[in-house]
């Protein structure tokens, strides 16, 4: 038996995974032969594997500085991703604060947010928000997630937050919600994944929602957070999920396709008032918080890497291609009875399979995994729901290889 402890793997009902010896492209070559990343390796794969100017960022950049400690030291590589992120992200994101994960990123603002409040002198500490939510798997993190089989034996350890329903159709329901706690004065921050519910089921709401929610935060002086972890760098179609609403957060959380999915890297923008509320004279205002990696030389230098492909390459038409080949896909499957809820933001596709028990736990999900491994490709249903999310890399014939191996299987 391994040594491994594998993450979301239950030791005692799977089989030993494959070991994967190489990648390139959309593909990881295991011992086992040949897998088709249809899911980007848990979503942070974007152009390809192993993308030759992201590693040759690393290797030109470990030649002559590795890990440096960040308080009280800079260095280029930084510099220069932070010049780059504010310049890439929506309007008055003005200052970057680096870590080294997806929760990390979103720990990290929800700090901020509350440390503003604090610093303000205003009591404001209550967070809203949505149902089926999911934001990382540290402890704040998870307290702002859906709580269920994901962090109940951690119950005891998590923060209680105000919970809005999810925004069906108008999203009318959610907003009158919103309003409501908004008005009463201690509501601090909203935080969401903007128009996509990744770990949630992948479950999508309207732009239109998504600016509704601004402008209540903008009444009632609200701060917002945007986790754009997964739907950042293209998902949806647009750079961020945030600019098919036409609006900017006060907070942006930005990891996973950051670095291309090459290394591990976070960061957090946050706008000037966040900044200026911890910047003083008094050093008890300091914002107390990193980790031990923070802005890696090495880690900094791929996604700045990363960052100019996106800026050289015509990424908006990849992303047009990209959608229109998956609304394809998704369209033949519509009209199946195995199947319902086709649904799609962007890049990304999702459809439920018709079974008598859905959620996470829904047992047709590992079924699906191993049907769809043993068919060279590698999906990792949400439960009942499929999705397709695939480097942007992809060829049409991989596509139908994807969506072929989810189209043959037997509920």
């Amino acid at each position: 038996m391994s040594a491994v402890w594998h993450p979301f793997f239950q030791h005692g009902t799977e089989p030993a995974p494959p070991r994967a010896l190489s990648s390139e492209g959309a593909f990881i070559h295991t011992d086992r032969g040949p897998l088709l990343d249809a899911i980007s390796s848990w979503w942070v794969v974007t152009h390809g594997h192993n993308q030759p100017e992201i590693v040759e960022a690393i290797r030109r950049t470990a030649g002559h500085l590795d890990q440096v400690i960040f308080a009280g030291l800079t260095h280029d590589p930084a510099e220069e991703l932070a010049e780059a992120l504010v310049q890439l992200a929506p309007a008055g994101l003005e200052h970057v604060f680096f870590s080294d994960s997806g929760s990390t990123a979103v720990e990290v603002a929800l700090k901020m947010a509350l440390g503003y409040w604090r610093h303000e002198g205003d009591g404001r500490h209550r967070i809203a928000v949505i149902e089926d939510s999911y934001h990382g798997d540290t402890i704040g993190t998870m307290s702002v997630g859906e709580r269920g089989v994901f962090n109940a034996a951690y119950d005891p350890l998590m923060f209680a937050v105000d919970r809005l329903p999810f925004p069906e159709g108008d999203g009318a329901a959610t907003l009158a919600a919103f309003e409501a706690l908004a008005a009463g004065g201690q509501m601090a921050a909203l935080i969401l994944e903007p128009l996509v519910l990744g770990a949630g089921g992948m479950r999508m709401y309207a732009p239109a929602v998504l600016a509704g929610l601004r402008a209540i935060c903008d009444r009632h002086d609200v701060l917002l957070i945007a986790d754009e972890v997964m739907t950042g760098w293209g998902r949806t179609g647009r750079l961020w999920a945030c600019d098919h609403a036409g609006i900017a957060p006060d907070i942006l959380c930005t990891s996973k396709g950051l670095t291309g999915g090459v290394v591990p890297l976070a960061a957090t923008l946050a706008s000037a008032r966040i900044f200026e509320a911890h910047r003083s004279a008094d050093r008890r205002r300091t914002f107390f918080h990193s980790s031990s990696y923070t802005a890696n030389p090495i880690a900094c230098a791929a996604a700045l890497a990363q960052v100019r492909l996106w800026q050289a390459s015509p990424m908006q038409d990849r992303l047009h291609r990209l959608t229109l080949l998956q609304a394809a896909r998704l369209a033949a499957l519509a009209g199946d009875s195995r199947f319902a809820a086709p649904r799609q933001c962007g890049t990304i596709a999702a459809i439920d399979l018709v079974v008598p028990e859905g959620g996470y736990l829904a047992e047709v999900g590992p079924r699906m995994r191993a049907h769809s491994m043993q068919q060279g490709v590698l999906l990792r249903p949400l439960g009942n729901t499929v999705y397709v999310l695939p480097p942007y890399g992809v060829t049409e014939a991989d596509l139908d290889m994807a969506w072929g191996a989810i189209a043959s299987f037997q509920v």
